[in-house]
């Protein structure tokens, strides 16, 4: 069986610790843990007894087949410094951060196999969409090795690295779009009407989660749920004309945001990887 390095144990890290033990495809006795709040970790041994719980980041990578790098970008060079010469020389290093590109990380790898993933918080109840971008050195056995180990969190997408920007905001930013949407919904609603914000939720979330299956399971089209829906002279026709007429800007701004957000990020930490 193969060994597995994580190293950070916050969202995320914690997410794939979890998910990949409730999977039982890796034994918790070939996982090696590292965390920089060590006292955040150490306790697991209560749960995990098996648990390869490591004091440092060289001791989680240098027994791994597959390491996940869960750390934030400005991190990344430091870390990959830190454990490269520890490592195995077929090691598959799995970085969580799409802001850091191949290029840059293949600047001190030299010629390692990378990856990119970017799951997303639904992964915590099996139902992510999980992205996957490969470096030119990954081969067709380690994609379906790592595949198998993300569809402990849901389906995965594999993509080029050029296509990830959108793809994350589809993916890994959108449950928190969805979730600022709701929210200012049902604030809303709730100055129309006297009905308790907890029912609100209720069926809000409900209608929500009644459409996406409808959605899914019919195969229909947004087009033509909405003329099924908003018929014509009714009352959501008019719902319908607002939304038409003043969300696309914002989501416009949503993307040219996020996007320069993606590329302050890149540009930052391609000056670390350029500092001595």
């Amino acid at each position: 069986m193969r060994n597995i390095g994580i190293i950070g144990y916050g969202s995320m890290g914690k997410m794939i610790f979890s998910k990949i033990l409730e999977s039982k495809i890796v034994h918790e006795s070939n996982v090696f843990l590292a965390e920089r709040a060590y006292d955040a970790i150490k306790d697991l041994k209560t749960v995990y007894p098996h648990l390869k719980i490591c004091e440092n980041n060289k001791d989680a990578a240098k027994n791994a087949d597959t390491v996940f790098l869960c750390v934030k970008a400005p991190d990344i060079k430091k870390v990959l410094t830190e454990i490269l010469p520890e490592m195995k020389k077929d090691c598959h290093i799995v970085s969580l951060n799409g802001s850091v590109m191949f290029r840059q990380m293949d600047q001190i790898c030299e010629g390692r196999k990378i990856s990119k993933i970017t799951p997303n918080i639904n992964g915590e109840i099996s139902q992510s969409i999980t992205l996957v971008s490969h470096n030119a050195f990954v081969n067709a056995g380690d994609k379906n090795g790592l595949k198998e180990l993300l569809e402990c969190f849901g389906s995965v997408v594999e993509l080029s690295e050029t296509e990830a920007g959108v793809a994350m905001d589809l993916t890994s930013c959108m449950p928190g779009f969805i979730g600022a949407m709701l929210k200012l919904i049902a604030d809303e609603a709730a100055k129309h009407t006297s009905i308790p914000k907890d029912e609100i939720h209720i069926m809000l979330l409900g209608t929500v989660r009644g459409t996406a299956n409808y959605l899914l399971e019919k195969d229909v089209a947004f087009e033509e749920l909405v003329s099924r829906v908003a018929t014509k002279g009714g009352i959501t026709e008019e719902g319908t004309k607002v939304i038409n007429v003043k969300l696309p800007e914002i989501i416009n701004e949503i993307f040219a945001r996020t996007a320069e957000k993606r590329r302050v990020i890149t540009e930052n930490v391609q000056k670390d990887f350029q500092a001595p």
